[in-house]
């Protein structure tokens, strides 16, 4: 990830998920019943009872007048909404109703406030209110264009809902009827009873004159066209460089965070390119031909967020596999990225090609640690085969592109290797801080120290003696969830005994972890009268399934470090005692898959990042220009 990446992914802090369309409503009642309270006073409120009963008073009138429009715009929002092709959902429509009636109450308010210092009256106040309606106007439009990807002229109808609503009730409990030269005794028999109502009304509503409803709808039309213009200038560059629309983006993530939809996938098919990946297995298997665990590495990334494209690949690799799965991070970044859930299926199949193909043997070696530059990497043979876990640890590191783990996997090859299964093992990152997060990218020193270690790594390894294997297997899922940075797989620990020497792989389902967490781990396991191995690694999987609503949350930051080491010390003797011989074998099979593909994170992230940092400016530029003309408007007529 790189810094302009980090600077998307931490938008996600202000992303949250939508309540139950009840929950909505029922506060949106409650701040309308509050309203109603400071807005009308209906007499005098000596005396307890009848205090509490124009008191209840006010707060019907406030829920009549705020709150049934919030309600209307609810439940028709949604209706409407998909009547003319869009995708608005009950709990999105009820939370938007309740932003706009927020805003309503906020504009007001601070009207009120200033015409009680300034004098301005009670006019000045049902001015702020059209102003108020035609702004949630303007929000609501922007919002349903965005999510249901409607036109102007569409769109506006969901939209105007609860604008629309608030205007009839106010129009009926004003009066404004009796401004029309209307009458005859059909008239006043059946129309004027419930069209004109201004005798069941708070008597602020008499300062209410039609002109303020002429005014609402020039005021409506005027936002609309600024919403317009909003779009139209934000959306461009996004159609120029990647083709597609920011709308597309901005529905699909607010779906797949709100609720869990796979929207945002449309968005990422539309943007991907084929490549073709390797994908390597390690099988262990038993004397009875059961197989008793299996290493998979296939060079994409899991990402990017939740279980959107590949971002809960670990666990799919998991369900999958007849032995203990083990899935590290492979040396791919987010460029790598599947764009849907459905190419995780397409690597799946591959896996299980490639471990069809595997031929098993007994014939391993002892593992090596070699180092270069701020590079180590830990080697162990299998057959003609070989694992290397490299790390960069105690300093800080994110993802190795996909370029560099080719070059330094070939270079491994150069030493006699047929497979090398290369893992990134991910364990040492200061989160989203610093200019470039770590990112191992081609040409850079980092990039060199890998293929230089993978290089002495698989020279170690051909000079050395085989023997035979013995392998241990322990897992926990872990009470820990993903918003804690622990995924579904938990801990899984691989204990391998070769002769004399014993390698512990230990395997947490997470992204990346806290500086110096690893050394600790580490040290524990392999010092100390009771170690229970002679070298060891700490891998994490990269799983993005607990980074949904957090973009940094790394292993370590929210458990407890002690509690997280007592876990690994207890199954790695657990996997000390579950030992018994196997034979190894690996096998590589390419596959071709759709991921994001080069540079085409960096363009959505700075994208993204422009539409954020000139956004704001952008919306206010035109929200100004927009009042402008309002309030040129209000003076004119």
């Amino acid at each position: 990830m790189t810094s302009t990446q980090s600077d998307l992914a931490g938008l996600s802090r202000f992303i949250f998920r939508a309540p139950n369309w009840y929950t909505s409503l029922g506060f949106a009642l409650l701040v309308a019943a509050m309203a109603g309270i400071a807005a009308f006073d209906s007499g005098d409120l000596a005396g307890s009872w009848r205090g509490l009963f124009f008191l209840g008073r006010d707060a019907w009138e406030g829920i009549f007048f705020i709150g049934i429009p919030t309600v209307v715009a609810a439940f028709g929002t949604t209706g409407v909404d998909r009547l003319v092709g869009g995708k608005l959902t009950r709990n999105r429509s009820s939370l938007l109703a309740l932003a706009g009636e927020i805003l309503i109450v906020i504009i007001v308010t601070l009207a009120a406030i200033i015409s009680y210092l300034t004098g301005l009256g009670q006019t000045f106040v049902f001015d702020a209110f059209v102003v108020a309606l035609a702004s949630v106007f303007a929000f609501r439009l922007l919002i349903v264009m965005a999510v249901s990807r409607s036109s102007l002229l569409i769109a506006s109808v969901p939209a105007s809902i609860q604008t629309l609503t608030s205007a009839v009730l106010l129009f009926i409990y004003s009066g404004t009827l009796h401004f029309y030269q209307v009458g005859g005794p059909i008239v006043d028999a059946y129309l004027m009873p419930y069209l004109a109502r201004s005798g069941r009304a708070p008597p602020e509503l008499s300062f209410i004159a039609l002109s303020h409803f002429q005014l609402l709808a020039i005021t409506c039309v005027i936002y609309a066209f600024g919403v317009f213009a909003f779009l139209r200038v934000v959306d461009r560059p996004w159609r120029r460089s990647l083709g597609v629309s920011v709308l597309d983006f901005i529905r699909g993530f607010i779906g797949h965070i709100a609720e869990g939809t796979r929207e945002l996938e449309d968005f990422f098919e539309q943007l991907g390119q084929e490549a073709i990946v390797p994908i390597t297995v390690l099988s262990f298997q038993c004397d009875d031909g059961s197989e008793k665990a299996r290493f998979v590495l296939p060079m994409i990334h899991p990402g990017p967020m939740g279980e959107i494209g590949g971002g809960n690949f670990p666990e799919r690799v998991a369900r999958r596999a007849e032995g203990l799965a083990f899935p590290p991070h492979a040396t791919a970044g987010h460029d790598f990225n599947l764009v849907t859930e459905r190419e995780v299926d397409v690597v799946l199949d591959a896996v299980d090609s490639a471990y069809e193909k595997i031929e098993y043997s007994t014939d391993v070696t002892e593992s090596v640690r070699v180092e270069s530059g701020d590079m180590k990497m830990l080697g162990q043979r299998f057959g003609d085969d070989a694992v290397l876990v490299s790390t960069y640890a105690p300093q800080f590191a994110d993802d190795v592109e996909y370029a560099v783990g080719l070059s330094a996997s070939a270079e491994a090859r150069t030493e006699g290797l047929r497979n090398v299964l290369l893992v990134d093992a991910h364990n040492c990152n200061n989160g989203l801080q610093g200019p470039d997060l770590g990112h191992v990218t081609p040409g850079s020193k980092r990039s060199f120290d890998m293929i230089s270690a993978a290089g002495l790594a698989g020279e170690k390894l051909t000079d050395l003696s085989h023997g035979t294997l013995s392998l241990g297997v322990a897992a926990d899922e872990t009470e820990w969830i993903p918003r804690e940075g622990i995924g579904p797989l938990g801990i899984r620990v691989a204990l391998m005994q070769v002769n004399d020497q014993t390698t512990a792989y230990v395997l947490i389902d997470g992204n990346n972890m806290e500086p110096g967490l690893r050394d600790r781990i580490v040290e524990a396991i392999t010092t100390g009268p009771d170690a229970s191995a002679d070298i060891a690694e700490v891998m994490t999987t990269d799983t993005h399934i607990v980074n949904t609503v957090k973009a940094e949350n790394q292993v370590g930051a929210v458990i407890d470090q002690d509690e997280l080491l007592a876990t690994i010390e207890r199954l790695v003797d657990e996997a000390a005692a579950d030992s018994e011989p196997v034979s190894a074998g690996m096998a590589t099979e390419r596959v071709e898959v759709t991921i994001f593909g080069n540079d085409r994170t960096e363009t959505l992230a700075s994208h993204a990042n422009v539409v954020v940092s000139m956004g704001g400016a952008l919306a206010l530029a035109v929200l100004l220009a927009s009042m402008a003309v309002s309030l040129l408007v209000f003076f004119l007529t």
